[in-house]
This record gives C-alpha cells, sequence and structure tokens, in this order.
C-alpha cells in the first residue's frame, strides 16, 4: 500500500472513533436533557393532581366524619330504648295518678 492511501484510510478510522467517541459521551447528556424537558413539561400537571387529590381527601374525611357521626347517634338512640321504655310507664302511672286525683275531687 501506498503510504499517502495509508494515511487517509487511518484518518478515516480515527475520524469515525473520534465520532463515536463524541456521539457517546454527549449521549447521557442528550437522554437527561429529554429527561429534563418531559419533567418541566408535565410538573405542573402532577402538581396540579396532587392538589386535587388533597383537596379530595380532605372532602372525603369530612363526609366519612359525618357519616360515622350520623351512625354513632343512631346507634345511641337504639340503645337508649331501654330509658324511653322507662319513661313511657312512668307517664303512663302519672296519667293514671292524675286520673284518680280528678276522679277523688269531682
Amino acid at each position: 500500500m501506498e503510504e499517502p492511501e495509508m494515511q487517509l484510510k487511518v484518518k478515516k478510522v480515527t475520524d469515525k472513533f473520534t465520532e463515536s467517541m463524541y456521539v457517546l459521551a454527549n449521549e447521557p447528556s442528550v437522554a437527561l436533557y429529554r429527561l429534563q424537558e418531559h419533567v418541566r413539561r408535565s410538573l405542573p400537571e402532577l402538581a396540579q393532581h396532587k392538589s386535587d387529590m388533597q383537596s379530595w381527601e380532605e372532602q372525603s374525611q369530612g363526609a366519612i366524619y359525618t357519616v360515622e357521626y350520623a351512625c354513632s347517634a343512631i346507634k345511641n338512640m337504639t340503645d337508649s330504648t331501654v330509658y324511653f321504655k322507662s319513661i313511657d310507664s312512668l307517664l303512663k302511672h302519672a296519667i293514671a295518678m292524675k286520673e284518680q286525683l280528678n276522679a277523688a275531687q269531682g
């Protein structure tokens, strides 16, 4: 082979090698740039979704508290039937006594 031809081939090989090294060296930064671009684009929407979810969670916690409070009140009402029966019998007794007093006076 001739010297100039050999130098041309060596130059082509070194140029290709340099180009490959350049691409390999810059590829991670391009990927990171794309990631940064994606995050910058999608982050406001994700933040809004997070805020909405927190608001919905607060509303549902309030609704759950209300339902639990109502259930507790209903349970207490059913537990108080004994007291209502006692009050009912006392009222009947009082009415009977009043009727006896009215009969005795009349």
